[in-house]
């Protein structure tokens, strides 16, 4: 095969340099289109890191905006719950003198009001009424005062907690808008 690929050019009219001449213009012509894509790739690459560095710096500032958002609701709402637990506090205080030791003694909490109270708590049937129902619970009005008092006082904390999450969400979402 060798042999007559060497008999083809020492033997016939054309010469070394005549079958070169393609090969050499093929070579440039590959050059010259991988100069011209290697300017636009090296051009796309440029634009990419240019794209990604503003990515990068939009991130930072969506991350510094949403932090200062955080802080921001945080403290509200928890300067909040503070006061609602403060008034609550005072409420409870306040109790013996708004129910006394007389109006325990004269009105009573029967076992039946207390099943219903639980149950209101925890989202349960109360069951049906007994004679047992109809006999005083061991909770003076006082103390039934005090843990109304407190209840209310905690759902109260709960609310401002879940209104203070939904202006946190709202502002997060405002800051990723912007950005």
């Amino acid at each position: 095969m060798i042999g007559w690929l060497i008999r083809l050019i020492c033997g016939s009219r054309f010469t070394v340099t005549a079958l070169l001449i393609p090969l050499t213009f093929g070579t440039a012509a590959w050059q010259f289109q991988a100069m011209r894509y290697s300017g636009k790739l090296a051009h796309a690459e440029a634009a990419l890191a240019t794209y990604q560095a503003q990515v990068a710096t939009a991130q930072a500032q969506l991350t510094e905006a949403q932090a200062k958002v955080v802080t921001k609701v945080e403290v509200q709402y928890r300067d909040r719950i503070k006061v609602v637990k403060e008034k609550g506090e005072t409420i409870i205080r306040e109790v013996p003198v708004y129910v006394t030791e007389q109006d325990a003694s004269r009105f009573g909490v029967n076992v039946g009001f207390v099943r219903v109270y639980n149950a209101a708590f925890t989202g349960e049937s109360a069951g049906s009424a007994t004679e047992f129902d109809r006999e005083p619970a061991s909770l003076s009005l006082t103390e039934l005062g005090e843990v109304s008092a407190f209840n209310a006082g905690v759902c109260r904390q709960w609310r401002e907690q879940a209104l203070g999450w939904r202006i946190f969400y709202r502002r997060l979402q405002e800051m990723e808008d912007q950005y």
